[in-house]
């Protein structure tokens, strides 16, 4: 995910500054291949290190228990795949059959995507989790899979805890605020709270924020940015930056090196997401954390969720038959179970989940699903609201006014 899934993952849209770089020239095949409806061309981003060998184990697989089809894989960076996906689209040679990315909501709205039941079999729809399902969905139709989740859970430093004295994690903002200046005021260069709204993805802290005040990023179906509810979890998320309890500058603090210094010992309390889990486990396997709810205004929980989708574009030359064989084999429990616990992400299957019930993630993340809110993905004015979002909420924290800031990323569903 880029986001968080970058949302997204990206999801994601999810610490996409850790994948590794790699760029292409295409798929490689011939215009016959693209008249061919058992040959698939199928381009997804780079979660990890380890993706491209993942998505080649389970391609061979395939090929092996379905000899008459081929799938053709290209996998670019998620700097490099928004680029390379605006360009393949221009023709319908080059554009791919199957596509992983977060946003789909562009391409249903153009009508370029098969709907979700013409590319897998009933059993897959009714094996994923139903808000995942309904954020895949625009009017009543599901264009989209959902790939898997990321939802966001608080981690806390057990050994910071202690040694100011609190007894348990805050469940409730006032909580949060009260634990976030005991740690600060232990000194040592510790921070209480790690809040960041830098550019790399502003919108998921605050995200939590507005949630947690029982806000909402649209109302079905227009944006609603500038909501009283909205406005008051920003002004909350002001406030504890105004006690001087977070890193400092928090609006020029992007979230992949603040988690970093939460690896290090120096952050008592911090958002994060699945693949958290294991990069302590490689940086810093001796810290002491455990995680809790995300603390919301009056203590009800409330998480975001971020889902990276599969999807399968139109084409002269039906291939369905071919992308179904296909995405049911990979959605498979044995084989999607794999797949989203090497990359360290939550399943979005009621199989899968069986399947990892013993993953660290899962067992962290796992029950946050039911809780999870979504940003409006399915709207196709989201994404340049997001765009304000990153450019405009960090200067809450230099003194502008959480109304006024909220009212002019307004203008940008306009």
């Amino acid at each position: 995910m880029k986001r968080p899934l970058r949302s997204a993952i990206s999801c994601a849209a999810l610490f996409t500054g850790l994948a590794l770089t790699v760029s292409s020239c295409g798929f490689g095949g011939s215009k016959s291949d693209a008249n061919d409806p058992n040959t698939l061309t199928f381009l997804a981003p780079i979660y990890s290190d380890g993706t491209k060998s993942e998505w080649d184990k389970i391609i061979s697989d395939f090929e092996k228990a379905n000899p008459g089809i081929k799938v053709n894989l290209q996998m670019e960076s998620w700097t490099q795949i928004p680029d390379v996906v605006r360009t393949d689209l221009q023709s319908e040679s080059s554009t791919p059959d199957i596509l992983n990315i977060d946003a789909y909501s562009t391409y249903a709205s153009d009508s370029k995507l098969y709907p979700a039941s013409q590319i897998v079999d009933q059993s897959v729809l009714s094996d994923l989790q139903p808000s995942f399902v309904k954020n895949a969905s625009m009017n009543g139709t599901q264009w989209a899979l959902p790939l898997f989740a990321s939802t966001r859970t608080l981690f806390y430093n057990t050994d910071l805890f202690a040694k100011a004295g609190i007894a348990a994690p805050p469940k409730t903002w006032a909580e949060l605020t009260d634990d976030a200046k005991k740690i600060e005021a232990l000194g040592g260069g510790v921070y209480g709270y790690g809040l960041p709204l830098g550019s790399e993805e502003t919108q998921a802290e605050t995200s939590l924020w507005t949630f947690g005040a029982g806000g909402n990023w649209s109302d079905g179906t227009n944006i609603t940015v500038n909501t009283p509810q909205n406005v008051a979890g920003v002004a909350a998320m002001k406030a504890l930056s105004d006690t001087g309890a977070t890193q400092p500058n928090p609006g020029s603090t992007d979230r992949t090196p603040l988690i970093n210094v939460f690896i290090q010992g120096k952050v008592g309390m911090i958002e994060g997401l699945p693949p958290v889990i294991n990069m302590i486990q490689q940086k810093n396997p001796g810290l002491k954390y455990a995680t809790s709810p995300t603390p919301t205004q009056d203590g009800a929980p409330v998480t975001l969720g971020v889902a990276d989708h599969l999807m399968a574009f139109k084409k002269k030359v039906d291939k369905t038959a071919a992308i179904k064989k296909f995405l049911d084999f990979f959605y498979q429990s044995k084989t999607y179970a794999t797949f989203v616990e090497a990359e360290h992400f939550i399943p979005v299957t009621t199989s899968g989940a069986q399947a990892m019930a013993d993953d660290p993630v899962t067992k962290a993340f796992g029950a946050t699903l039911p809780t999870a809110k979504f940003y409006p993905s399915n709207n196709p004015k989201w994404a340049a609201v997001e765009g304000a979002m990153k450019q405009q909420l960090g200067t809450v924290t230099q003194g502008a006014d959480p109304a006024t800031v909220l009212g002019k990323i307004q203008q940008a569903a306009s």
